[in-house]
């Protein structure tokens, strides 16, 4: 099973992987550092932790099929905003098939309040 390997963005963030299966991948991010010009928790920070965690979630189930995984689609709903804390990201398969899977991605505060929803599709292709 391919185990998650964090690149430049991600190193860059603060992201720490928590737990990784085919079932779950959790991981947790710092809003100190990822903050936009308003001191809150920047949309687009979420998007991208989101889609890799959602993406690293469709690579984990990939590699037992012996494939890889490209994103295809994603998209996000912002509930509730952070200041400070630490938020965790927490990817779980709506649908895991041999050639696309869709994923739920929930970001949440240090209280469990849920601050944002994604939904990431990811393609199942053979390696190169």
């Amino acid at each position: 099973m391919w185990k998650i390997e964090l690149g430049e963005l991600d190193r860059k963030m603060g992201v720490q992987i928590v737990e990784e299966s085919v079932d779950r991948v959790v991981a947790t991010m710092p809003v100190a550092g990822n903050r936009q010009s308003f001191g809150l928790l920047h949309g687009g920070a979420s998007l991208a932790i989101g889609e890799a965690v959602g993406s690293w979630a469709a690579v984990i189930h990939a590699s037992t099929l012996g494939k890889t995984a490209v994103g295809v689609d994603v998209s996000a709903t912002h509930h509730k905003s952070a200041r400070d804390g630490v938020i965790t990201v927490i990817a779980t398969p709506l649908q895991l098939g041999r050639t696309m899977t869709s994923h739920q991605v929930l970001i949440t505060n240090e209280a469990g309040e849920r601050l944002c929803t994604l939904r990431i599709s990811n393609l199942l292709l053979e390696p190169r």
